[in-house]
């Protein structure tokens, strides 16, 4: 088998194809020929019906695989587990995959696996969405703007009171979310506890996440959310579009805050492949992330003027299924709130700027500091340990040597990406409490929340002891 750059470029020296990139040479005894030659030609990629998916819809049919010489097929899964499994039997080549996946996977949190991610697949893209009759309670003590309408963001100090009074009748507060190891987990545990409303622990022993908890949190998959909060079963949910559109569609939920005002361009999804695929065929990773990046930046360009476009390809039965006008309601640029509240949210959806696509390492240890934070890394880590496990699953290396690719063909600018990044963004400081994340420092950053585990702290039974 011949081999890619990608097997020279390892722990940290992807630094040196940026090197060559900027100068404006190839690598040393690479040709784009052999880039090019895709060592597995016929693939199938799974996904869940979310809109978030849109990079492989568009990289189809938009011709962008067929243009690497691949012929794709794109199969929705049933849950994300099922589709993570299915990545690593083989049934899968690769997959729209939580950005939690590849990190829980490769730390053995679930089931074990090396997962690698040469693609980020968006930012932002998420809600929390609660009753009406939770909204109700809710809204009386929210500031209004002068138009009557409520004050945003919207946090969860307003929920507090709702929850208290649950608990005074007796009564569970319960509340969905995707996958344990879901960005929709953390970012509902992250709300809720900037709320001072404990969203419980996850130890050794016990995996259900609800030690010590305020608010009990469950996994629904995304699709089902709607109908299990119309049933009264949970009494709001975290998910990605178009689930919390379409509570506001059906009427029986509104949508509280987004994401985005959680934490402004967070990182959402990933595409997921096994290490072993990467190491076996490393001209078809390169070859797959190079029409993936071309799928993002059509889906943004020219201020997003393919959206609606790119909510006619989504809205068919094959990809997420669901109504044209819910979709486009996020998906356009705007997102409704309570019926009729639609506010301009422009990057509510992002999927290629502010270099969306690159797998930076500070991504990866924002989500494993939230896995520590919450007891599903049950031990006191180093820095360091969260810069090598960053390192063994985001893979800027295979990101890059794509995008030097599309950069000699015409098809993409230079300045389009990264090439001098360490894998570090700046200290990140619009997060809804305030807080101050540096990729650098994951301990000093877990130091600062009131709620969560930080040094050596672990959970022994229904209880936080200093380790």
């Amino acid at each position: 088998m011949t081999h890619s750059l990608l097997s020279r470029i390892r722990d940290g020296a992807f630094v040196a194809l940026a090197a060559f990139a900027i100068a404006g040479i190839g690598a040393p005894g690479i040709s784009q020929a052999e880039m090019l030659d895709v060592e597995k030609d016929e693939l199938t990629f799974g996904f869940i019906k979310l809109t978030d998916m849109a990079p492989l819809a568009i990289a189809y049919e938009k011709g962008y695989f067929e243009d690497e010489g691949l012929f794709v097929s794109l199969e929705p899964q049933a849950n994300w587990k099922v589709l993570l499994d299915r990545v690593i039997t083989g049934e899968l080549d690769g997959a729209h995959m939580l950005a939690g996946q590849p990190l829980a996977a490769t730390i053995g949190f679930g089931t074990e696996a090396h997962i690698i991610t040469p693609f980020s697949m968006d930012l932002n893209g998420n809600g929390i969405t609660v009753s009406n009759e939770v909204w109700a309670e809710m809204k009386p003590n929210i500031p209004l703007q002068a138009d009557g309408r409520p004050v945003h963001p919207i946090k969860a100090d307003y929920l507090k009171p709702v929850v208290d009074r649950f608990r005074n009748d007796g009564k569970a507060f319960k509340m969905g979310m995707v996958f344990p190891v879901s960005t929709h987990n953390y970012e509902l545990r992250y709300w809720l506890a900037a709320g001072g409303l404990h969203p419980g622990y996850y130890s050794g022993e016990n995996i259900t996440g609800q030690i010590q908890a305020d608010v009990l949190l469950s996994v629904t998959p995304p699709p089902q959310m709607p109908a299990t909060l119309e049933a009264g079963t949970i009494h709001g949910y975290c998910v990605g579009e178009p689930w919390n559109q379409q509570a506001v569609f059906k009427g029986i939920g509104v949508p509280v805050i987004t994401d985005y005002e959680i934490w402004k361009d967070n990182p959402e999804k990933v595409f997921g492949i096994t290490a072993e695929f990467a190491e076996k065929y490393p001209n078809t990773a390169v070859a797959v992330t190079k029409a993936l990046i071309r799928a993002a930046m059509w889906l943004d360009e020219n201020n997003n003027a393919n959206r609606p476009e790119a909510v006619d390809i989504l809205s068919r039965s094959e990809y997420v299924g669901a109504d044209r006008e819910v979709i486009a309601n996020s998906m356009t640029g705007t997102f409704e709130y309570e019926k009729g509240d639609k506010r301009d949210v422009p990057d509510f959806n992002v999927f290629f700027r502010y270099f969306a696509t690159y797998p930076y390492y500070s991504d990866a240890i924002w989500y494993l500091s939230q896995m520590r934070r919450w007891g599903q890394i049950t031990d006191g880590k180093s820095d360091a340990w969260y810069k090598d496990v960053a390192a063994k699953v985001y893979r800027p290396d295979i990101y890059l040597s794509a995008a030097k690719l599309l950069v000699e063909e015409g098809l993409a600018d230079k300045a389009d990406f990264p090439w001098d990044t360490d894998g570090f963004k700046p200290a990140q400081t619009e997060f809804i409490d305030g807080i101050t994340f540096d990729g650098r420092k994951p301990n000093a950053y877990l130091e600062q929340f009131p709620i969560g585990l930080k040094g050596s702290e672990k959970v022994e039974g229904s209880s936080v002891v200093d380790g």
